[in-house]
């Protein structure tokens, strides 16, 4: 979040562009995740929201109406995006 409007970082960082929200929700939507959560380690915007969500999804998995589980989940899967990774090279 903080590093689109970081005009030192983008500096420091020739040839870097911070991951859009529009980029972000695409590759949300091509591997199936259910949230899209943007947030700042450095300002510790939207940090709980993302932890929030992480347990909502273990305490209660979204089912597809055509799945019907015959086994309980085992297991947690949880990825974050983080500093370096949410850029990318143009």
């Amino acid at each position: 979040m903080y590093l689109r409007e970081d005009r030192h970082y983008l500096a420091d960082h020739p040839g870097m562009v911070p991951v859009t929200t529009e980029q972000g929700e695409e590759l949300r939507k091509q591997i199936g995740a259910t949230y899209y959560i943007e947030c700042s380690s450095k300002t510790q915007q939207n940090v709980k929201g993302v932890f929030d969500a992480a347990i909502r999804m273990v305490i209660k998995p979204p089912q597809k109406q055509h799945e019907k589980r015959k086994k309980p989940r085992q297991g947690c899967f949880l990825n974050i995006l983080c500093g370096r990774n949410m850029v990318r090279h143009k």
